[in-house]
């Protein structure tokens, strides 16, 4: 068994590890080794494995119980805090990544030159392992690198660095994230392409917000539309549809009828609804559902996007839409999606308003007049 064959030559593994990270023409940190994380990641290892054995059937046929995906979230978390570690003596992500896939080959390596028998199904388990691990130290560089902070100023200076650099995190992560998956030890179903869909999310999102602002700072006139509800709604459940999917949240949008239009900028429009729809996916509640919908009220039309957030604290709603508000616990992004929102609205003639749902969620409502078709 893999877990037996791993206690044995715990010791083997870890001094291979070594020779190989050593044998790299990378940039070294003297004074301290790259592989000490890995003893502790094959000790987990070995306890992955052995609780798998104990009940094959969530090996076998692809799910996991409580127990592995607590195995799994320890890993992920441990990765975590020896990226944070790592990072602070001077190595880089790439370094780290890489030294994951040394277990990898040294373990088959090992395997078939003393012809242990390991079976499909464990092999599977140190790939997941493996994923989870990257994964964890993948986003930990992540956090550990965004800015801590950005002053709420309004001049062009100031949002285009952090612009910038979160940009160039995302565009990092990314590449680093193909770059495991190309060495053939991680999948792209995994943690690790998790982690690629959320970085290539967050870059969309950035450039969107980035296009959208241009115009509304800018003050460019609307280059305004007659606009059926009906079209530009499908439109949209396309593109949302991929953010929810990510991020395992189900997404509806509700039938609207073909009569509703509204004559605004498609773009402008598109980039507000667009906002309001990502900002739901990010808070909404794990696995709860995010609604779009829209329908005519005498001569406004109303296109409401909810969630079930859980509510907003005390407070909140009188600075949501300013710009570098974040309320939330997730202080991803630039806080800067609501207030384009509010602006791209208000610069076709609508207006952008919060309803609070206590211990339920939110309703943010664009209120546009209706154009007669």
């Amino acid at each position: 068994m893999l877990h037996d064959f791993l206690a044995a030559n715990r010791a083997v593994i870890i001094d291979r590890c070594r020779v190989m990270t050593a044998a790299r023409s990378e940039p070294k940190t003297a004074g301290h080794d790259l592989a000490h994380g890995i003893p502790i990641f094959i000790d987990q290892l070995i306890h992955v494995l052995a609780s798998e054995r104990q009940s094959p059937q969530s090996s076998t046929n692809g799910k996991h119980g409580a127990d592995e995906k607590t195995l799994d979230k320890a890993i992920g978390a441990t990765a975590m805090l020896q990226e944070r570690d790592l990072l602070e003596q001077g190595f880089t992500l790439e370094q780290v990544v890489r030294n994951y896939g040394d277990v990898c080959q040294a373990v088959t390596s090992l395997a078939f030159e003393t012809g242990a028998a390991v079976a499909v199904e464990e092999f599977r388990t140190l790939n997941r392992c493996l994923d989870n691990a990257i994964a964890g130290a993948v986003t930990e560089y992540t956090r550990h690198s965004a800015p801590a902070g950005v002053i709420g100023t309004e001049t062009w200076s100031t949002r285009l660095g952090p612009l910038a650099h979160e940009l160039r995190n995302h565009l990092q992560t990314a590449t680093l994230v193909v770059a495991a998956i190309k060495t053939g030890n991680v999948g792209i179903s995994g943690a690790t392409g998790a982690v690629l869909d959320r970085s290539l999310l967050g870059m969309r999102g950035l450039i969107d917000h980035a296009l959208a602002e241009v115009r509304v700072t800018a003050r460019m006139p609307p280059q305004r539309e007659a606009i059926r509800l009906t079209q530009f709604l499908d439109n949209l459940k396309v593109s949302a549809s991929f953010d929810a999917l990510a991020r395992g949240t189900p997404f509806t949008v509700a039938p609207v009828a073909d009569n509703v239009a509204v004559y605004a900028e498609p773009e402008m429009l598109a980039a507000a609804v667009g906002n309001l729809l990502q900002n739901a996916f990010k808070f909404t509640k794990r696995h709860t559902e995010v609604w779009l919908r829209a329908h005519a009220l005498d001569d406004r039309v109303l296109i409401e996007v909810e969630d079930q957030c859980g509510g907003l604290r005390d407070g909140a709603a009188e600075n949501m839409f300013l710009p570098f508000a974040q309320n939330g616990d997730d202080r991803s992004g630039l806080g800067l999606g609501l207030d384009i929102s509010r602006r791209s609205v208000e610069a076709n003639g609508g207006v952008l308003t919060v309803r609070n749902i206590p211990g339920v969620g939110c309703i943010f409502t664009i209120d546009l007049p209706r154009l007669s078709i």
